[in-house]
């Protein structure tokens, strides 16, 4: 894709299947002329670019926001794409970082009041079943974990025991010294045994902790859910996976994942703020080297007096504006910029959910579940990324979300939702078009492999389908490049000052009069709402006021 323009691609994307899905979560746009003025114009409508506008539009500001999809929401979209009354995350699902985020804490900006923010916590948590019968279970009491890996080895749950305690430590240690003085910060410890686990590969970390091969699967594949392969250097956070999951847990948004964009657009509405879709950005407008505002796919422009907020991914970004106002550090540094592995998602309407054959009798159906491949598969992962192969004889690593399973509300009565994701190639041997001929066969393959473990799941039980391939998910989102959930930013090697693009304290884009906001900028992809916020408060501070007025400051009327 790296040889098309966002203008190409998105024209391209737009007569795509999975345009064909008439859903909105803004039912009645207020509109703009494009001689309409506005102090920002916000390029994308991810949930980042919706975080950052509310803040804005909050702060008295006129904003206005442009979404290149027929629903805004990028990676926070629930749509009926099976079935009416089917409510399926087309990909988030999990929502444990906003729900942490002072946007919800505190708060902030009382997105209650406008549909979102009552959480599910499920328990279990996690499960992972394996094919000759044993399974680890993660609950949220810790003795109830322990004895699940206990059955596989006593050894094992004692060690993870002792991670879970060691890890809890270290977080409250870290976070307390962040917060301090220089000369009050507490002394973290172990701080070199933690700073060489973390420069270490999942792999090995795992290898050197647990001696059951369960074990070491189970925290693989769960840290692989951010699509860096647990065999890659700087991927040693990997092996604390269940313990993350453990002492945080996972949770959702009751009535799904979109729910947070609906109520962001709604906010945004409230505080005299304009959201339209179908607006692809495709050129910024440059007048004296400053971004002064933007032009859509369908020629149409909207001028921004203060600047414009950009989600877009820096890949399509930096075609967007002369080459020159870039700066060839910055434009080097975006051509290193890799995606992480890209993802598949397959969708089903079922009336049932899976049920999991428990070691100790019965069966057991949860919210999540993984399907750990062979534990070399992360070894050999960027191998077959680097081929484009897929081998049905050899599957991937899978994430099962049923959300109906503690969400009544997702499913008609006595039926489910459930969605399989995975990692596969974006860039096929024979391109990545061809994604457009075998996606079928592709999620029948793997939904045959979950069968196995959730043997309920025959044929009769599936009503109605719809299936994302890797190419699928960058048509619905352009900005999650090369079917890359996380816009690259998961990368070991693409955090911190290694980002092509700024954040933590910046969010300047080297065009004058523009930001830059969403998974390209820290902390990264995930629904946290951080960069939104983050963006946001530096905007603020740039015009004149401060993220802590604008909170203090009371809210619009809610419509």
């Amino acid at each position: 894709m790296s040889a098309i323009t966002r203008r190409g691609f998105v024209k391209g994307a737009a007569l795509a299947p999975l345009a064909l899905t008439p859903f909105r979560s803004v039912a009645q746009p207020q509109g703009a002329a494009p001689g309409d003025k506005f102090d920002f114009v916000i390029a994308g409508a991810g949930h980042n670019s919706l975080v950052c506008a509310a803040y804005l539009a909050k702060g008295g500001f006129k904003v206005l926001v442009l979404e290149g999809r027929p629903t805004i929401g990028g990676g926070t979209k629930t749509a009926e794409v099976c079935l009416p009354g089917f409510k399926e995350d087309l990909c988030s699902s999990v929502h444990s970082g906003i729900s942490n985020n002072p946007l919800m804490k505190n708060d902030e900006l009382r997105l209650r009041d406008y549909g979102y923010g009552e959480y599910i916590e499920s328990d279990p948590v996690m499960h992972i079943p394996f094919l000759d019968g044993a399974s680890i279970t993660v609950w949220r009491d810790l003795d109830r974990t322990c004895d699940t890996i206990a059955r596989i080895s006593k050894k094992d749950a004692q060690t993870y025991r002792r991670m879970v305690a060691e890890y809890k430590s270290y977080t409250a240690a870290t976070a307390a010294s962040r917060s301090a003085d220089a000369g009050g910060a507490p002394k973290i410890p172990k701080a070199g045994v933690w700073q060489r686990r973390f420069a270490m590969s999942g792999y090995e970390l795992v290898s050197e902790l647990y001696e059951s091969e369960q074990m070491r699967r189970a925290n693989l594949v769960c840290g692989h859910f951010g699509s860096v392969p647990g065999g890659n250097q700087g991927t040693g956070n990997q092996a604390f996976s269940m313990v993350t999951q453990q002492l945080s847990g996972r949770v959702i948004p009751k009535g799904g994942s979109g729910t947070l964009a609906v109520a962001l657009g709604k906010f945004i509405e409230a505080h005299n703020g304009v959201v339209m879709t179908n607006k692809p950005v495709t050129r910024l407008l440059i007048e004296n080297n400053k971004c002064a505002g933007v032009e859509c796919l369908d020629g149409s422009s909207y001028r921004a007096d203060k600047s414009v907020v950009s989600t877009i991914h820096v890949k399509h970004l930096v075609d967007m504006a002369p080459r020159e106002l870039w700066g060839e550090d910055f434009l080097e540094g975006v051509e290193m910029f890799q995606p992480e592995h890209a993802m598949i998602s397959l969708h089903y309407a079922t009336s049932e959910p899976p049920k999991y054959p428990l070691p100790t009798g019965g069966t057991i159906s949860t919210c999540e579940a993984a399907i750990a491949p062979a534990l070399d598969y992360y070894l050999r992962m960027d191998y077959l990324e680097a081929r484009g192969v897929i081998d049905p004889n050899d599957p991937p690593g899978l994430q099962i979300v049923s959300p109906s399973v503690v969400d009544p509300t997702r499913a008609p009565a006595g039926c489910h939702t459930v969605k399989i994701e995975s990692n596969l190639p974006y860039a096929l041997k024979e391109g990545a078009k061809h994604w457009d001929n075998i996606k079928d066969e592709v999620a029948d393959s793997l939904l045959n492999h979950l069968r196995k473990f959730a043997p309920n799941l025959t044929p009769d039980k599936f009503l109605g389908k719809f299936i994302e391939s890797p190419l699928d998910i960058e048509r619905m989102n352009p900005s999650m490049w090369r079917g890359s959930a996380h816009a690259g930013a998961s990368n070991p090697s693409q955090v911190g000052a290694m980002r092509p693009v700024p954040g933590w304290g910046n969010y300047r884009m080297p065009v004058a009069g523009l930001y830059q906001t969403g998974a390209c900028t820290a902390p990264g992809g995930s629904v946290s709402g951080m960069p939104g916020r983050n963006a946001a408060a530096v905007i603020l501070k740039d015009f004149g006021t401060s993220l802590e007025e604008v909170v203090a400051k009371p809210s619009g009327k809610v419509s």
